[in-house]
This record gives C-alpha cells, structure tokens and sequence, in this order.
C-alpha cells in the first residue's frame, strides 16, 4: 500500500472528522467534509449501488440529508492534486485551545515535592514563527497542548473551562498552572491552581456535573448543536482510545451478469448520480470527460433505461441485510461466480471436495459444504459517523448500527451530499458450513446449557444498552465466530501475511427478519488499496483447509491462562467478558480492526473439548 493509499484509508478508519490528532507544536481536530478540499480532480466517486442506497435511506430516516438530495461515495482529496500550487487536502482547527508550558517549576515542601506548569490559551501565544508564550520576565517557553478536554455521548467537544471549573461563578483572571506529584499519572496526583489560592483536584472532575454542561459544540464542523444539548460533560484524555469511534460500513462488491452498457453504466453510477432524467444523461456526457469516453457510443435513452435498473435493484437491497446478497453469491455452487478479468469486481471458484478435504487429515469435515476461493474481491468501506466513549454496537446481519441507541452517533458533515470511501482489492476464502449439521449440534445433550449461559452474559451485557442493545446473534454465531478467529490466527502462519491484515465477514444469517438461522458461512479475505490487490498467498491456503483447520483446533485444546480462561463463565461481573465463555488474548482474540464484533461472543469450548470438561465441541 503507498503512503499515499494509506492516508486515505486512515482517513475513513482511524482519523475522519472529529478524530483528534497530535502535531509536534499542537492538536488539532480533523475537520468536517466541508472542509475538505474536493474541487478539481482531488477525489473519485465510487460506484458501490448497494451502499450508495441503504446509507441514504439511513441518513435520510436520521434527517442528515436533505430528503430530495441524492447520495454519492468519494474518496478523500490526494494532496498530489494541487492547484495554483497549494495541495489538496483537509483543514484541522486547532484543539484544544489550552496549553501548558514546557518550563518547569518546582516546590518542596516538606517531603512533598510538586513540579507545576503555567497553563495558558491559544490567544495568549506568540503568534510569530514557532508559537511559545512570553511570561512577564522577558523569558519564553514551547507549550503543549493540554491532555484533558471534555464531551458527551452525544459526541459533542470542547475545551474545559478551567477558570469556570476552578473558580465557580467568581470572575478571576490570575495565572493558573498544572501542578504534579510523585511520579504516577494518577488524577488524585495533579491538580489545576491558581495564583488567588484557589485549587482543583483532576479526581474530582470525575464527579457527574463538576464539568458542567454540554453546550454541544463541534468543532470539527465550527458550529453548534442546532438541537442543543445540556447533557452532563466527561473528562476525556485527548490521546485515549476512547476519544474516536468510527462509524463504517462496509460491502463486499457482487459481480453483474448483465451486458456490457449495463456494466459501464454500474462501474460509472458514481458520476451519474445526478442523473435524474434522459436530458441529464446528455448533460453528464457534455461536462464529465470520463462519461463520454465510455459511454458516447451509446444513446441516452439506453443509459437512463440501465441506470434505472440498477438503481431499482439497490433500492431493494437497501432494505435487507448487505450480507444475505453476498452469501447467497457465494454459497450458490457454481463453478466459477463472476468473470476472471483484471477488472472484475468479484471472481471465485468453488473447489470439488477432493481438492481441500485430504482424508490423511484425521479431521471430521462432514459440517463443512462447500469451499470457494475468492481470487478476486472489492471490498468497499464508508465513514457515516463516529461516537466518543463507547463504540457503537455492531448487529451480526452486519447492518449499520442504530444511532438512536444509548450510544449516539455524531455527525461528519452540516449538510454534505457525499460520504468519504475507500475502495480496496485483495482475495479471500470462503467456507460454507452445512447448516444441517450444525442444527444437530445444537439439539446434542450439552449444547444446549452452554447456549443458555451464553445467553444469561449476552442479557448481562445488553443492559449497559438501557435495552436497546443488538439481537442476539444466536449460539451458531459464536460457533462460526470462534472458527473464524482460530483461522485467522492459523492462516497467518501459513501464508504469509500478518494476522493483522486479515479480515473477517461471519455469515450466520435468517432469510426471515427474525427467524432461525438458515445461512452459515465465514468468509477470511485480506484486501489493500490499488487495483493491483493483493499476492495471491490467501487463495494458495485453500487446498491445504485441511490441515490449517486441525492445526487450529489443535492449538485451542490448551491456553496459555488456562484453567483460568477454560473455566471463565459469562457472568455480570466482567463488562464485555460477559459475551465470552472460553476466549482470552492468549487463545481466540484478536486485533479489533481485524474482529467484525469488537472480540465479542466467542468460546472455543464451542469448537473443541478444552480442560473444563465441557462436552459441546462442533468438531469431534
């Protein structure tokens, strides 16, 4: 992946609007999309119907986008792109506005020493060259940002007010300072005074309302709540991982078995979504060059015809499961599902059982239907939001998540028709579980006890969700879960890319809103940005499922923690643990940008005997 191909994917994944960033002389807040520089040629639209579609019905319901405003996918500006010499790229407002100096003053007092920095505002710096802060004496001092500001789970930020928080309603306006002791970063160990006497501990800006309320500033917009806000304020330590979830949805790509106009207008319905009528087919040929190159040839009325068609078939996958699409595709037997093309979207193979079930393996395979091999993929990803504090809960259908939970999610944009993408290429497997057997499974004598504790943590868990939290995703779904995981870790060693850079996509799916599950699969796939994709290692393992699987199972019998981890139970005393039996870091978890599920309902006692003596292993 070029430097370039990863700033753009950090961009959607790790620091979209909202998310806070260190530079060596201040933070900064990654601005809203519009501030992003997006004239000239500095973005592609993405064409992905399927997600263009379900995410503008989302936003729509939500009253983020205007309702006769069409949707479109970009990809962020690339700062190769400049124009009259200043690249493109995207503004950061400055955040926080408090600083303290890197100068150090020292009191003893007894045996107690204290170090205390002077604390100063963004308006108070000299603003000429490197910014540093001129105290009365003629001397100068670097400042760094301070690491503590304050929001709500609504998303909102701002700066503490620390005269306010120091001094109530007393108006003051002698110098402050951030004073330390000891050596431990324990809150009780620093304290914001003033030079009038007054003090604060940073232990009692824990307290519900001691920061004040939210007055539901977003300074990544540079704007307020319209809506207000008035929740209670959070102490939030700039650099913790808890200040930036982002909200993504992601799709895998599906081939199209239509004919060849069919196929370009897909491949150009980014550009065309403004097309409303045939005379605007004609006005996209006139001012879009990539739209004449491709489809001059062909008559307006046949293109507005096609790009109805795909727009109708989006509109009714907006309204089901993204999922259920993509296992149906892959799980359809044929052959061969897409074309082998350097362009194709999508193109995989669905191997004969006597390539990758090796009957030397001393492993019982008669759960597992079918194996694809996916030697080509588009996976298409999506930022909508982000929340603060808490990750907003994931349904396993692999829906998006609903904002309207406990957990709120906070806007990226005012009143933007886009949303940030990235597209990336890679490869993948897939394993299509019998759904058959795995409904024996679950009538076997002890099966159905450890669904019932599985269950009680799951109830545990959901209350933290004021009851709003996802379905639950049901015992197959931890089953195919914890395969998936034990894969992920076995493949990596042999095939060559790191466990970090696999993903996962767990298909334990209804035809039927709430119904039982029918569909089981996983798919594992890996995927980099660049038409080029990836190396072809991935694929390469399918042959050898065989013995990857034994490995894996084979590792599970014996954790590192055990028998702490073998006889952990869900219970309501271990916060996400609670949707855990038999799963710790050293046996199923893994990096959570790898996880679909944040490491959440997992157990390997599903899958193998481990030395609790718990008899409800899949795999005999």
């Amino acid at each position: 992946m070029t430097k370039n191909a990863q700033r753009l994917s950090q961009l959607v994944s790790t620091f979209g609007p909202g998310a806070m960033i260190d530079l060596p002389t201040r933070s900064v807040v990654v601005g809203g999309l519009e501030q992003w520089d997006m004239r000239g040629n500095s973005f592609t639209t993405l064409p992905e119907p399927r997600l263009t579609m379900r995410l503008e019905k989302i936003l729509k319901d939500q009253g983020r986008l205007d309702p006769a405003a069409t949707l479109s996918l970009r990809t962020p500006p690339t700062s190769a792109n400049t124009r009259d010499g200043i690249p493109n790229g995207v503004a950061a407002p400055v955040f926080p506005t408090w600083f303290i100096c890197e100068q150090v003053e020292t009191n003893a007092s007894g045996a107690t020493t204290t170090r205390r920095r002077r604390l100063v505002r963004w308006q108070d710096l000299d603003s000429k060259g490197r910014r540093r802060f001129q105290f009365d004496d003629g001397r100068k001092s670097d400042v760094t940002p301070i690491r503590f500001v304050c929001a709500c789970d609504k998303g909102h930020l701002q700066d503490i007010d620390w005269r306010w928080v120091v001094h109530g309603p007393t108006s003051c306006h002698e110098p402050m300072w951030v004073e330390e002791k000891g050596t431990s970063a324990d809150p009780a160990d620093t304290s914001v005074v003033c030079a009038c006497g007054r003090r604060l501990s940073l232990q009692d800006t824990f307290q519900p309302g001691r920061l004040g309320k939210c007055r539901g500033e977003r300074p990544w917009l540079l704007d307020r709540d319209p809506e207000g806000c008035g929740d209670n304020l959070k102490l939030l330590t700039r650099t913790a991982t808890n200040t930036y979830f982002p909200q993504v949805h992601t799709v895998i790509s599906l081939p199209s078995e239509e004919d060849e106009l069919s196929q370009l207008v897909e491949e150009l319905s980014g550009d065309l979504s403004g097309v409303q009528t045939v005379q605007d087919v004609g006005q996209a040929k006139r001012f879009n060059p990539k739209v004449a190159a491709s489809l001059g040839p062909y008559s307006d009325a046949d293109i507005f015809e096609r790009l109805q068609r795909i727009r109708d078939g989006a509109k009714s996958d907006a309204s089901r499961s993204p999922k259920l699409a993509e296992f149906d595709t892959f799980a359809s037997g044929r052959s061969e599902i897409g074309t082998n093309h350097p362009s194709a979207k999508l193109y995989a193979q669905t191997l004969q059982r006597s390539v990758w079930a090796d009957p030397a393996v001393e492993i019982d395979l008669s759960g597992v239907k079918n194996l694809v091999a996916v030697h080509r993929l588009r996976e298409v990803s999506c930022l909508y939001g982000f929340t603060r504090f808490e990750a907003a809960p994931t349904g396993a259908d692999g829906d998006i998540e609903d904002v309207q939970l406990t957990v709120h999610g906070a806007p990226i944009s005012r009143h933007a028709d886009w949303l940030p993408a990235i597209e990336q290429f890679g490869e993948g497997i897939f394993i299509h579980f019998d759904e058959t057997a795995i409904k024996r499974w679950l009538l076997d004598a002890a099966t159905p006890d450890r669904n019932q504790k599985l269950l009680v943590g799951y109830n545990h868990w959901q209350k933290r969700f004021a009851g709003n939290a996802p379905a639950y995703p049901g015992t197959p779904y931890v089953l195919l879960h914890s395969i998936s995981h034990a894969l992920m870790a076995e493949i990596a060693l042999d095939c060559g890319y790191p466990a970090s850079s696999l993903k996962e996509r767990v298909y334990a799916l209804s035809s039927q809103r709430g119904g039982e599950i029918d569909r089981c699969g996983i798919l594992i796939y890996t995927a980099s940005a660049g038409a080029q994709g990836t190396l072809g290692g991935l694929v390469a393992t399918a042959p050898r499922l065989a013995q990857i699987l034994r490995g894996a199972l084979d590792r599970l019998r014996i954790c590192s923690n055990d028998p702490v981890c073998a006889d952990h139970e869900p219970d309501d005393r271990s916060g996400d643990r609670a949707t855990h039996g038999a799963a710790c870091h050293g046996c199923l978890l893994i990096a959570e940008t790898s996880c679909e599920m944040r490491n959440l309902f997992l157990d390997r006692s599903l899958l193998v005997p481990t030395m609790s003596g718990l008899s409800t292993s899949f795999f005999r």
